[in-house]
């Protein structure tokens, strides 16, 4: 034999040779052979079928020792075995298996912080649960999976076992117990290289903080790496907004301690030096509007550069063209820095882009809520130019609606139109109904019960209707309302109201309760007519009926129903205007809120009563808001008759006279002392919110420094009466108070503290320092 022969005949074995080595799944080495039949073994649950869709050759094809290794590859690649051997006995194909075992549960001991539901979809992402092949390459994952939970909510001394247990069938129950740790908090944040501006300073503008009173509630003191990027990029724009435009910062150093139970963050800043505007310009297509633009122009020749007016200018500039339909707008601030005069030049690159109109207004996601309702909020209308500044407003008022979780309003260009564009409206609705049973508790009214059960969008159609029922020691009410906020396309409101209420005395002091009951009832038809974005007029009318039952009853009462009679009936026509242009309705930090309204009675009660009311809200630096209120309400009969008593106003208490006993100010009644009230009242609040301690940046728990003044009085001839013996010093005079106080939105329903000093109070005046209410929901 040649020695090329040799070579040749090496050259067709080794290949074989090598893949007997390399794979050993392959049962016996063998030549090929055409494949009469296939034949599987081993499989459980894999459907036959599947494995011969991984298979290189089929029956009657010719299969060879490189297919075989192929075959295993591909079948181990699957990860549904853990063994897999290929083997020929007579020209037939033999695929024999070993399945891994499926996940039949995954449980989880020793959890706390998280809910089952919460973890399960974490392991999910990553392929691990009920159901899936086990893989201890998986396992890993998930157990990697779950200390990421853990670390992102500053548990960072999590230890986490997983215990695998075989079940039949070839199943696994896979458990991991779980010792959660206590959280790693923040111990300490410090910042390197800043001289300008504290430390202090700049830890103010955190929303991390380190551990304090109230950090238990809000959970700042837990490190996140998001929260601390959003930190850093504060930071940066408080640099930028006062002109230092070469600020820069490294990557933060966050360690953390050897019990894991401390972090200790540190922050290194290079400041630079602030940078005064030099010139200002405008270039780019300017469209013609050079004058126009230049009076949205917020940053100022000689001042200190401010990134915060520089973004202010791009906004204005950017909404204004959208306004006029170019939807695209772009402006870019370009500053040109003198690093030796410490100075820069600033020019605003305008590009217009395309002016477009809207082609379509769609609306998605709604599956209850009609389109209409949705529609009718639009001021964008179709086929018009594209207006930015009605779109803004447009999802503003669809947000009022309160029928949605969640609102997306995008501007979608048509394909193949360039001056076309779509707006789609996206909405995920909530639920609108609302059954409540409530208990809360008031220094005034003590126990407090109520249920309610209302429908805000009923039948999707955009109206409302609600029952309410209270009851306290003093007032037992049921109010029936449906209001239709669009009675007509013009957007104007209508509400119709049923009511039933029951009055007892306020004071009970001076005998048993039940001297007399006052129980009205009636319905009335209200319409609300919006005139601008914040304001709104209303009008309407009520009817109601009004009994009175004595039982040794006050003075003052006796001479209403020798006046008036047991029973009265009353038709009440109102009128008013209010302007709103509050941040929030909850705690509101800026904005105000104006109130003018009169209620003109015909009947048995002839009587007008005018309201004012005006607020005021003033930030005072980031975290601290001054509240200003004033209040006057002015009742006179017309006619021979004197002011009629179940209409009396009263003041003192929460919401209006701190210190003071609630209902408590003005006239008494001469012969059982009752708070009777009175026709005029005033009341005036200054009210300094301050951020609490560890809580800076919840709005929802304050606390808060407060002076209040107010006087009740009578109007006419009704006399101001001073009690049992003239026992109280002047009772329609001017009362003031001072004090602190607390509020807070908690899960548990509205709170609010408050301590007053009563700084005038006069003999006879019925003082109560420590005031509160609470209300919850079961």
């Amino acid at each position: 034999m040649s020695f090329r022969r040799k070579f040749s005949l090496a050259r067709r074995i080794m290949p074989l040779v090598f893949t007997a080595l390399l794979v050993p799944g392959l049962a016996n080495a063998f030549d090929p052979f055409v494949v009469q039949d296939i034949r599987v073994e081993g499989v459980q649950r894999v459907d036959p079928g599947t494995i011969f869709t991984y298979l290189p050759v089929k029956v009657g094809e010719q299969f060879t020792q490189e297919q075989a290794a192929e075959a295993i590859q591909r079948l181990y690649a699957t990860g549904f075995f853990s063994d897999v051997t290929i083997d020929t006995q007579n020209d037939v194909l033999v695929v024999q298996v070993k399945e891994r075992p499926t996940i039949a549960s995954v449980t989880f001991n020793g959890m706390r912080a998280f809910d089952t539901e919460v973890l399960n979809s974490a392991l999910a992402g990553v392929g691990f649960g009920p159901g899936r092949v086990f893989d201890k390459a998986l396992l890993e994952q998930a157990e990697f999976q779950l200390k990421q939970q853990y670390l992102s909510e500053g548990k960072y001394g999590v230890e986490i076992t997983p215990i695998i247990t075989p079940l039949p069938r070839n199943r696994v129950g896979i458990s991991f117990d779980i010792f959660e740790g206590d959280v790693a908090t923040i111990s300490r944040i410090n910042f390197v290289g800043n001289k300008v501006f504290s430390s202090s300073d700049l830890r103010d503008e955190m929303e991390l903080t380190t551990s304090g009173l109230m950090t238990w509630y809000t959970g700042t003191d837990k490190y996140s790496r998001e929260k601390l990027e959003g930190d850093l990029e504060t930071i940066r724009s408080f640099y930028l907004d006062r002109g230092y435009l070469e600020f820069s910062m490294e990557p933060p150093q966050v360690t953390i301690s050897p019990d894991r139970e401390s972090i200790y963050i540190t922050i290194t800043i290079n400041e630079g030096e602030p940078y005064k505007v030099r010139s200002v310009k405008l270039a780019g297509d300017l469209l013609g509007l050079d004058a126009q633009m230049q009076e949205m122009v917020q940053v100022k020749e000689g001042e200190t550069f401010s990134a915060a007016n520089a973004n202010a200018t791009v906004e204005a500039i950017t909404d204004y063209l959208g306004g006029l339909g170019y939807a695209f707008a772009n402006v870019n601030p370009n500053p040109v820095l003198d690093r030796e005069n410490k100075e820069a030049d600033l020019t605003f690159y305008v590009d217009p882009g395309r002016r477009v109109y809207v082609r379509r207004i769609q609306i998605g996601g709604n599956t209850r809520t009609r389109d209409v309702v949705v529609r009718r909020e639009m001021l964008q209308e179709e086929a018009a130019w594209y207006d930015a500044n009605s779109i803004k407003e447009s999802r503003d008022r669809i947000d009022r609606l309160g029928y949605f979780n969640e609102l997306n309003v995008e501007t979608a260009p048509v394909p193949g139109s360039p001056d076309q564009v779509d707006i789609n409206v996206d909405v995920k609705e909530k639920p609108t109904g609302l059954i409540n049973l409530g208990v809360g508790y008031g220094s005034t009214e003590k126990v407090i019960l109520s249920f309610g059960i209302s429908q805000d969008n009923i039948f999707g159609s955009g109206n409302s209707l609600s029952l309410d029922v209270n009851t306290s020691k003093i007032n037992r009410t049921l109010v029936v309302a449906h209001t239709d906020p669009y009675w007509t396309k013009d957007g104007i409101s209508k509400t119709t109201s049923l009511y039933y209420r029951r009055t007892r005395p306020y004071d009970t002091r001076y005998r048993n309760q039940g001297d007399y009951r006052v129980t009205a009832y009636g319905g009335g038809l209200n319409f609300g007519v919006p005139i601008s974005k914040y304001d709104r007029v209303f009008a309407g009318f009520t009817y109601e009926h009004n009994k009175l039952e004595l039982y040794d009853p006050p003075q003052a009462y006796t001479d209403f129903v020798n006046e008036y009679g047991e029973s009265t009936n009353a038709l009440i026509f109102n009128v008013g205007w209010s302007k709103d242009t509050r941040d929030s309705a909850i705690a509101p930090r800026r904005g105000s809120f104006t109130r003018l309204a009169a209620d003109f009675s015909t009947g048995d009660l002839r009587y007008y009563m005018l309201k004012a009311q005006q607020q005021y809200y003033l930030p005072l630096g980031r975290n601290f808001t001054l509240a200003l209120n004033a209040s006057a309400d002015w009742g006179h009969t017309y006619g021979d008759k004197t002011f009629p008593i179940i209409k009396n106003l009263y003041a003192g208490g929460l919401g209006s006279v701190r210190g003071y006993e609630g209902a408590s100010l003005g006239p008494r009644d001469p012969r059982t002392g009752n708070y009777l009230g009175g026709s005029r009242r005033f009341v005036g609040n200054v009210q300094l919110y301050l951020p609490f301690p560890g809580a800076s940046r919840d709005r929802t728990l304050r606390w808060f420094i407060f002076a209040d003044a107010g006087q009740v009085s009578t109007t006419g001839s009704s006399p101001c009466y001073t009690g049992i013996g003239g026992n109280v010093q002047d009772p329609c005079g001017w009362r003031y108070s001072a004090g602190v106080g607390f509020s807070w939105e908690s899960p548990m329903g509205p709170l609010e503290i408050s301590w007053g000093k009563a700084l005038n109070s006069k003999p006879g005046d019925d003082l109560q320092a420590f005031q509160f209410q609470i209300g919850t929901g079961f």
